[in-house]
């Protein structure tokens, strides 16, 4: 049963279906803080080595301040001030101290070597990107510990890939608002956990599992916000809950400078997600997703969240004036009264033929773009090593991407324009990796910023259009799994660091030839704009490739290809049903009164009217 034709009985996406719109975007938000905090939280500030007057003669241990600095510090290989003058503290060696004989002769003292420091390390203030203390300094990940930065931004992503795996097939099994009850019980518990760490390796755990819980969180809210919603307003819906992402991506700098603190940071990100237990409390904030439970034939809480929907909307359902095309009773004709529920696992999935293609190439996809954004970003920070600047542009980048699917998808397509951004991304990066030492700085730039934007649009619309053409019954599990591809390209930025970026060059030509064998791949893609979601796996394997050259010669009826053809909107359509049946609910006909005898009998004459 098409659950897409059971909207506009439920009175179209009315009032009720929009305050769930709102209830299922909020979240985002809130995992926007906690997703991009980490990267303040593992930022490096700049620092170098505290001075150890132990180390140097005699003479010079009384000295204090910028004279201190200057004996006790090594300059980095090109680094230096003018002469008179104190050096840079970024010139300054981060790692070395300078070594003195005991014995100064006479004259300025010289060094006879370095050694590795010996006192700890001293770092900037609010050198985190706002915060005056972070898990580097916290625990002195510098230098010799610098690995550990990389390991505990891999086993965040790590966190974020199983979580996708584990819990999209959860939400095949258990359902889209148990998935996310779960998910936030076991998220507030770790993030607990994160901001009472009192070491480095409890912190990676508690932040990885974490990591985890958020996975099934957006996953869960991201499939219930689109099977809520009729064809035209999908896209509207999920670009709206990415605007309160990027939202929060670009607010969060501004909360950062107001806690300064790392663990008053995670504190404060925490305490949001306890109001989330509302939704908990409160199931008409979150409900079932009524078009999961009707693929997965569970018709009695199907029918219950059904009556409320179209309540919510200011329609009555169980009016017996409609018996006849009552969306219950279809029900009840279709599956009967007792009907054995059937839930679908991935192994299910793995044995179609068109479905597992769709999966494979938009996974594909998927993880070009999120891999290749790391290679715009390096091409951002040589331009600027300016930290904020480099984050607005990136999430400038983002909400640009989002404005541009917006208005464009759905008039065009979304294979049309998930091959275009395909084709900028993969253009972009050949450019710069062919011409970079040709291109001028400014246009350098500009390519980056428009590979930013195009890879972002890469990913968006990817997991957007794998969720129209992944049937209801495994769509969690199909979700899941190519999300947790765009974790393991979201992976190689950490990666690369950990290797002091060596084979950054190789890796970013991988990427770019991976972007134009995508281009061939997307071709075979199905088209989904304005269509019903698939809701079994049977609809699933009907969404195939549509010819390239149609055939002119069908026939073609005169009123369906009329020009006001292009003006009908479903919305208004289902607008019309419900205003119909209430006009026609309120002029009930008159019933003609039997005239009756004393015997109690009636008159067999016919009254008339």
């Amino acid at each position: 049963m098409d659950f897409d034709i059971v909207i506009p009985q439920l009175g179209g996406f009315g009032r009720y279906h929009k305050r769930l719109a709102v209830a299922a975007c909020l979240p985002n938000l809130l995992l926007a803080f906690s997703f991009f905090s980490d990267v303040f939280l593992s930022l490096t500030p700049g620092h170098h080595c505290r001075p150890d007057p132990q180390l140097l003669p005699l003479a010079l241990r009384n000295l204090s301040g910028a004279p201190l600095l200057n004996y006790s510090l090594p300059l980095q290989s090109g680094g230096g001030g003018e002469e008179g003058r104190a050096p840079p503290p970024a010139a300054w060696s981060r790692c070395r101290l300078h070594r003195y004989p005991l014995a100064g002769g006479a004259g300025q003292p010289l060094p006879n070597g370095t050694v590795a420091c010996t006192r700890g390390w001293q770092f900037e203030a609010r050198g985190g990107g706002g915060l005056h203390n972070n898990i580097v300094s916290q625990w002195n990940l510098v230098c010799k510990n610098f690995w550990k930065i990389p390991l505990e931004r891999v086993s965040y992503k790590i966190g974020w890939t199983v979580g996708y795996l584990t819990l999209g097939s959860v939400t095949d099994r258990l359902g889209r608002r148990s998935t996310f009850i779960l998910s936030l019980v076991v998220s507030i518990i770790q993030h607990i956990g994160v901001s009472v760490s009192v070491n480095f390796v409890m912190f990676v755990v508690f932040h990885m599992f974490s990591g985890v819980a958020l996975a099934g969180l957006f996953l869960s809210l991201y499939i219930a916000r689109l099977e809520m919603c009729d064809p035209p307003h999908r896209l509207m819906i999920t670009m709206f809950a990415g605007s309160f992402t990027v939202g929060g991506e670009l607010l969060l700098p501004g909360l950062v400078e107001l806690c300064m603190d790392w663990r008053i940071l995670q504190g404060v990100v925490t305490a949001p997600f306890i109001l989330l237990l509302l939704y908990w409390c409160i199931p008409a904030l979150f409900p079932e997703s009524p078009r999961w439970l009707l693929a997965t034939r569970q018709i009695v809480k199907c029918k219950q969240i059904l009556r409320d929907i179209a309540a919510g909307n200011g329609v009555n359902m169980d009016d017996e004036l409609y018996t006849q095309c009552n969306v219950l009773n279809e029900m009840d004709s279709m599956f009967g009264e007792y009907t054995q529920s059937r839930l679908y696992t991935l192994c299910d999935m793995v044995t179609t033929g068109v479905i597992w293609k769709n999966i494979l190439i938009l996974a594909f996809t998927t993880f070009i773009g999120s891999g290749i954004q790391h290679c715009f970003s390096q091409s951002l920070i040589a331009y600027s090593p300016s930290f904020h600047l480099n984050y607005f542009v990136t999430a400038g980048a983002e909400g640009v991407a989002l404005l541009f699917l917006y208005f464009t998808v759905n008039k065009f397509g979304r294979r049309g324009i998930l091959l275009l951004s395909t084709i900028i991304t993969g253009m972009s990066s050949l450019l710069l990796l062919a011409l970079v030492q040709y291109l001028h700085q400014g246009l350098r730039l500009t390519l980056s910023i428009l590979g930013l934007f195009s890879a972002y649009a890469v990913v968006t619309l990817s997991i957007f259009f794998a969720s129209e053409v992944i049937p209801t019954v495994v769509r969690g599990a199909g979700l899941g799994l190519i999300m947790a591809t765009g974790c393991v390209g979201k992976a190689t930025s950490p990666m690369m660091d950990l290797h002091n970026n060596h084979g950054f060059f190789l890796l970013h030509v991988v990427f770019a030839s991976f972007a134009v064998l995508s281009v061939l791949c997307i071709m075979l893609l199905p088209e989904s704009k304005r269509k019903s979601l698939p809701e079994s796996l049977k609809d699933g394997e009907k969404q195939r490739r549509p010819p390239l050259f149609l055939s002119q010669n069908k026939d073609r009826a005169p009123l369906l290809h009329s020009k006001h053809q292009r003006y009908y909107n479903p919305e208004n359509y289902s607008k019309l049903v419900t205003a119909t049946k209430k006009m026609l609910a309120q002029n009930v006909p008159f019933q003609s009164q039997v005239p009756v005898n004393e015997s109690g009998t009636e008159e067999t004459k016919e009254s008339t009217s």
